[in-house]
């Protein structure tokens, strides 16, 4: 019964998963306003994957961040503005794939009260960070005379923020509204019936009781 119990509950992981990835490929597409050299503003289409690494831990966060990376790449990918090999790995790698695995990091928070309120805004620190650094090593011909740390901070900064805003709200009326959605336990509620059916079967003390009389 504990493996029939793993099962359905990585089969609603990986269910979930997969809804709430496409969730957050749909949201990506209802873009708020676009930045000229790549990232823009969505309606919190990084919060699907946020809500995965919460419900299910860090292995289905971290996965489902880098399916959600790789789908993102695939449909829009900004190539870099020198063409070398390395700035295509560099892109690759800071503005899609760190980027958005790190959003996985959630699971991190699993279980614990108001954990998508502390998750948002550490993961969308550590994909800033990622777009930060890939502005410092890729898209720093863009700076002019300005410093690049601070073109960097500044490009980056102004989508990002606004998505900073935009997903704590939304996640902070689903923490009110459905506090149970992040506190999920399919082990305990699916054993309880189990449990109540074996305790409801005579046992072999009983059947030599009712013999007796």
């Amino acid at each position: 019964m504990v493996t029939n119990s793993k099962s359905r509950e990585s089969v609603r992981a990986l269910t979930e998963s997969a809804i709430l990835v496409a969730l957050g490929v749909i949201l990506s597409h209802l873009v708020l306003f676009r930045m000229p050299q790549g990232g823009s503003v969505t309606p919190f289409a990084m919060l699907p994957v946020i809500v995965i690494g919460i419900r299910h831990g860090l292995k289905w966060g971290l996965g489902s961040g880098f399916v959600f990376a790789c789908l993102q790449m695939i449909r829009q990918f900004w190539p870099p503005p020198t063409g070398t090999l390395e700035g295509y790995i560099a892109v690759v790698m800071l503005d899609y794939i760190i980027a958005y695995s790190v959003l996985g990091l959630s699971g991190l928070f699993k279980g614990k009260k108001f954990g998508l309120i502390y998750a948002i805004p550490m993961c969308i620190a550590l994909r800033f960070l990622s777009h930060f650094v890939s502005g410092l090593v890729v898209w720093n011909i863009y700076a002019g005379e300005q410093p690049v740390w601070l073109y960097s901070l500044i490009y980056n900064g102004s989508y990002m923020g606004v998505e900073l805003v935009i997903t704590t709200a939304v996640g902070a009326v689903l923490c009110t509204a459905l506090p149970m959605l992040f506190n999920v336990s399919y082990s305990q509620s699916e054993s309880a019936p189990i449990k109540a059916a074996d305790s409801n079967e005579p046992t072999a003390n009983d059947d030599s009781n009712e013999s007796k009389e």
